[in-house]
């Protein structure tokens, strides 16, 4: 298998960044509305009502939104787009470090 050139592998990430966006972003909004199984479980048997909010609901992106937007499809858009970010820039940090760390092993 021919090895990919540096060009070849930010071009890869960059698509994929911009897919990211894409969904997260755009296509997110469009998602099932529909409840996931143990709220579908929990309406069915009757115990929704119990239900007490998550020790995370006052942080910024709880719930698929932003906290202060009132334009739903805007919230959510802007939650995805702020959780790609997020998780690009914890992923970029990790590969870097570990990268730095292999690279010190291999000189040894």
């Amino acid at each position: 298998m021919a090895e990919m050139t540096k060009k070849g592998i930010w071009t890869v990430i960059f698509v994929g960044i911009a897919v990211s966006l894409i969904v997260a972003g755009f296509v997110s909004f469009y998602a099932d509305p529909n409840p996931d199984g143990l709220e579908k479980v929990a309406e069915d048997t009757g115990f929704i009502d119990t239900a007490q909010d998550s020790a995370n609901a006052e942080i910024p992106l709880a719930d698929y939104g932003v906290a202060g937007v009132d334009d739903e499809r805007l919230s959510v858009g802007l939650a995805g787009i702020i959780g790609v970010g997020i998780m690009a820039i914890v992923g970029f940090g990790l590969f870097y470090f570990l990268a730095k760390g292999n690279k010190k092993n291999v000189d040894a």
